[in-house]
This record gives structure tokens, sequence and C-alpha cells, in this order.
């Protein structure tokens, strides 16, 4: 399997995460659990502005940000159609770059001032690993307060995204 067919799963199981979870959070209740609900949207939200920082990166410009999180907490509705934005852009870059080009290193500068490199691949690897750990921590949270999270797993993406694999299609046991 290449790297960018990789990437391209991780990438929409990334974006697939993140609209169900915002969708979860858009469906509570402000007035119950009002605490949770506002950390967890301002999780979601550092998760889109970390995307857009190192999409930023990746195009060479500068993202604008100050922080990795905006002063002001979006509502879930237009926070949901802004990751929807960002994770298009990644599965649309993706597809667009070469595979050698995913080997470049980039140099950057984190919002707090220290230096950064890593290769696009690196940057691509990071996006989806950062807003899986922060989905990880909210899961976490909807939990303590007896809601359930979405499912957010790789395994589940992928047998959600080809039914066909729950048949085992072209697939042998393992040491086989």
């Amino acid at each position: 399997m290449s790297a960018k067919t990789l990437l391209k799963g991780m990438l929409a199981y990334q974006a697939r995460a993140n609209d169900e979870l915002v969708e979860k959070l858009a469906g509570m209740d402000p007035s119950r659990d009002a605490g949770e609900r506002h950390a967890a949207i301002r999780l979601m939200n550092h998760i889109h502005v970390v995307a857009r920082i190192f999409a930023a990166h990746l195009k060479g410009v500068a993202h604008g940000y100050a922080s990795d999180n905006t002063p002001d907490t979006p509502e879930p509705r237009a926070l949901r159609a802004a990751l929807a934005e960002i994770d298009g852009w990644y599965l649309d870059y993706l597809e667009a770059v070469s595979e050698q080009r995913l080997a470049d290193p980039v140099a950057f500068t984190f919002t707090d001032g220290d230096r950064g490199c890593m290769t696009r691949q690196e940057m691509l690897i990071h996006i989806v690993l950062h807003g899986s750990y922060h989905r990880g921590e909210i899961g976490r949270m909807l939990a303590a307060i007896a809601l359930s999270p979405p499912w957010d797993t790789y395994a589940v993406h992928l047998h959600q995204a080809e039914p066909a694999r729950r048949l085992r299609r072209g697939c042998r046991p393992a040491g086989v």
C-alpha cells in the first residue's frame, strides 16, 4: 500500500470522525452539562485551528493565527462546516501532491515562535493523530456525563466505508 493510499484512508476517517463528533455536540442541550459542552467545542475548535495552521505550512503561506485556538468559541453548526471545509482541503491536497513531494521537508514556525521542520507526510500524519487524540479526550468527557460518544476508531471507519471487509472478501486469516 502506498503512503498516499494510507493517508487518504486516514484523512477520510478523520473527516468522518470530526463530523460525527461535532454533530453529537450540536445535539447536546446547551443548558445541560454546559461546562463539558463548552470545553468539548473548544477542543474541536483547537483541532480545526491546528489543521488550518498546518494547511498554511503546507501551502507555504502565513496562517494568521497567534495561538492554536481562537478567542471566541464558534457555534457547533458553524464549526461543523469549518471542519468539513478543512478536512476536504486535506483530501484535495493529497490528491494533488506527488508521492515524491510527500517526502519534502517543510520549515515553519509554531505559534509560540519555536521553529519546526517536518516532511509533508509527517504533517499529514500529525493532523490525523492530533485530531484523534483530542476527540479521545472529548469522548472521555462525554462518557463522564453519561453521554455516549460516537464510535471513533479507524477500524470502524474502514468497515463502515467498505462493508465487504466484514465478509472477509480478499482477506486471509493472519499467518496464512
